[in-house]
């Protein structure tokens, strides 16, 4: 029997789903979606950011968010915009931050008030202070395909970037489409670049789903050997610095993909719905995931259970 090779999918809702919702979840409902995503069977979870509750007030208590995690076989990870960011993430004992330089200048000055030569001593100092306190810090390139300031990106610009980020220290490179600008052939140009210079292993795709082409651009990525992708549960998210960035593509659509591919993500469908119905209560907001009524129906039919553990 064929083993079937695994796809690591990182849920990114409780943060990049949540930062740019009309309502603002309190912690306890925040975490209650963590519990649910883990009752799916998602291991790694992207849990929230420490960042200035008044520029993002729906990150406000992530701390606290911190202190009541489930201890176990997962992989939490927080977002820090600075060095008071990384700080207040050790405290609150996170094994695993991940940071953002943007491929593009004007995109570093709106969403971190930071240039990118600024930015790129700020990535590398992290590295270096995570590494002599046992922290993981994972490096995002943001606008690494287009910029809603600048336009298209260079792809010379993005490995670059890579280069200067992995020769840091940065132990995982995340390649975000953060206005979901990019094509599948984009994807496939790019990725096979960088997977051809440093290895697929070290390297992750975040898509949005701004032209609906962000399940698109999954596939490509996966055919380019990439195995680890962000999702948002719900397809929720949106960047409050980026004009014109809609939500994340679909952790339902993602894992429906991935699964009828043959690929293992350890992840329950019937349950992750659960998950998806959850926040749509608590936000108020319509899921955007595309499978979601033919999964629901597959339920009904039992061909998709629940897991026990629900």
């Amino acid at each position: 029997m064929t083993i079937a090779e695994k796809i690591i999918i990182n849920d990114v809702g409780p943060r990049d789903g949540l930062q740019n919702q009309a309502k603002t979840l309190e912690p306890q409902q925040r975490l209650a979606l963590i519990q649910a995503l883990l009752n799916a069977g998602v291991k790694h979870i992207e849990v929230g950011s420490f960042v200035s509750p008044i520029a993002v007030p729906a990150m406000r208590g992530t701390a606290d968010i911190v202190a009541q995690l489930p201890t176990g076989d997962f992989h939490f990870s927080a977002l820090i915009p600075n060095f008071k960011g990384y700080e207040l993430a050790k405290v609150a004992g996170m094994n695993t931050v991940s940071l953002v330089i943007a491929a593009s200048n004007s995109m570093n000055k709106k969403n971190i008030n930071m240039s990118n030569a600024e930015v790129l001593s700020f990535a590398t100092e992290v590295l270096g202070r995570s590494r002599s306190d046992s922290m993981n810090t994972l490096a995002c390139i943001a606008t690494a395909w287009e910029c809603p300031f600048e336009g298209l990106v260079a792809e010379q610009t993005v490995i670059d970037l890579c280069t200067t980020l992995f020769a840091a220290g940065a132990p995982e490179v995340v390649l975000a489409d953060t206005i979901g600008a990019a094509s599948p052939a984009q994807v496939k140009s790019l990725m096979s670049k960088l997977v051809a210079q440093f290895g697929a292993k070290r390297l992750s795709c975040h898509f949005h789903d701004t032209r609906g082409m962000g399940l698109a651009n999954v596939y490509a990525a996966v055919e380019c050997g990439i195995r680890k992708f962000d999702a948002a549960i719900g397809g929720l998210g949106g960047c409050p610095f980026a004009p014109g960035a809609s939500g994340n593509v679909a952790t339902e659509d993602v894992v429906l993909m991935l699964n009828q591919m043959g690929y293992d993500t350890g992840i329950n469908l019937a349950n992750l719905i659960q998950a998806a119905d959850l926040v749509a209560a608590q936000t108020g907001s319509l899921t955007n995931a595309g499978s979601t009524k033919w999964i629901k129906r597959q339920i009904e039919k039992g061909v998709f259970k629940l897991n026990a553990s629900s």
